[in-house]
């Protein structure tokens, strides 16, 4: 689906690496593998903030027979080398190493995230805020954080991120008053519950989110059923946001009738209309190493989000080849669309992607799209 409104506002080359948090500690060079999945909110100003993932890879990950990997540990970052016969490097994004029983992964990037502040319609850069990076201060963290999910909720802006280590692969929550000062609150989410995002407004007097757990193994639904097995987009519920209840009725689940929706995940956090909780989430169609991802959309029950109102086959965006020319130079994976922010601008709704994990993409969409008939 096209739209009037829909370019990159961010891309790698925006970023000022010797301001990077990893600046200093490596004695390697490193580059912008993407900047992309932005978390999106609105500011007090009225000016937008995305809250921009950044993967800094190093340039060289092999070297002397052996693939390398960026770790923090202790406030340092350190390169880890690992045999390259053991790696499979098909993916460059990552390395899975070989000879376990079961899948062991490292990344060719360490991921921080760093807020950019744009004019209110999301067109304009203002400010690059180098000041506030948010970066791993955890052992959780040792391969760092990754994409941003930001919602107000009372006032309040609540931002979940992936936190990435051996350890566990785990949701983490921060907060702050103003949108742009973040405080760590704490793990709120266990091992590779991906795709956390709080919905903004209470329902009952209890914070809402959907989820999306991880997992190698999946039950059959019975034959001929409607939907496929597989990841599907859960719920959960809160008395305070800190603590959570898996809600006992599924949310969205993908659809027998298409593989475009194979794989499912959360997008922008669920914002409230007049219809109900309007969600915007991802479908993956299998093909190839990552797969071709596109952009859906739902409308909930304002009351119990396990219900939808009312949903399209049709994607809401896909990737697009001509808005990503000027860095093809650049691009390392094709076909991927990444919806992770969405904020209300009068008729129209600014929605951030990230696009082809390489940039930030913003995208006006008419509120009558959604509308009932």
């Amino acid at each position: 689906m096209k739209h009037e409104v829909d370019r990159l506002v961010f891309v790698p080359d925006d970023i000022d690496l010797s301001r990077s948090p990893l600046a200093g500690h490596l004695d390697v060079e490193t580059y912008v593998l993407g900047a992309f999945n932005p978390g999106l909110t609105r500011l007090a100003n009225g000016n937008l903030l995305m809250m921009v993932r950044v993967a800094e890879a190093l340039r060289h990950p092999i070297v002397d027979g052996k693939v390398h990997a960026i770790r923090w540990e202790a406030g340092e970052y350190f390169r880890d080398a690992w045999p390259l016969e053991l790696a499979n490097t098909a993916d460059p994004r990552k390395f899975m190493l070989q000879g376990g029983g079961w899948k062991v992964m490292a990344l060719t990037s360490l991921s921080w995230l760093l807020p950019v502040e744009l004019s209110p319609d999301g067109l304009k850069r203002i400010a690059i805020h180098y000041d506030r990076i948010i970066a791993p201060t955890h052992d959780f963290q040792c391969y760092g954080l990754e994409d941003a999910r930001i919602s107000r909720v009372d006032g309040k802006y609540l931002m979940t991120t992936c936190s990435v280590s051996p350890e566990r692969h785990c949701t983490t929550l921060y907060s702050s008053e103003n949108g742009l000062d973040w405080q760590f609150e704490d793990i709120v989410l266990d091992h590779q519950n991906k795709d956390m995002l709080i919905f903004e407004g209470l329902i009952d007097g209890h914070y809402w989110a959907q989820t999306r757990p991880l997992g190698d193994l999946y039950f059959a639904y019975s034959p001929g059923s409607e939907w496929r097995s597989g990841p599907s987009i859960n719920l959960a519920l809160s008395p305070d946001g800190h603590f959570w209840k898996p809600y006992r009725k599924p949310g969205i689940r993908p659809h027998s009738a298409t593989v475009a929706t194979a794989r499912i995940g959360g997008g922008a956090p669920p914002i409230l209309t007049d219809d109900g909780w309007l969600t915007l989430w991802h479908g993956v169609e299998p093909n190839g190493i990552v797969g071709v991802y596109r952009t859906y959309w739902s409308i909930l029950d304002r009351d119990d989000p396990s219900i939808v109102v009312r949903t399209q086959h049709e994607p809401l965006l896909e990737a697009d080849a001509d808005m990503t020319r000027p860095i093809d130079h650049q691009m390392y994976i094709r076909d991927v669309v990444f919806t992770t922010g969405i904020a209300d601008a009068g008729d129209y709704y600014v929605v951030a992607s990230g696009e082809a994990d390489l940039a930030c993409r913003i995208t006006h969409i008419p509120k009558t799209l959604f509308a009932g008939t």
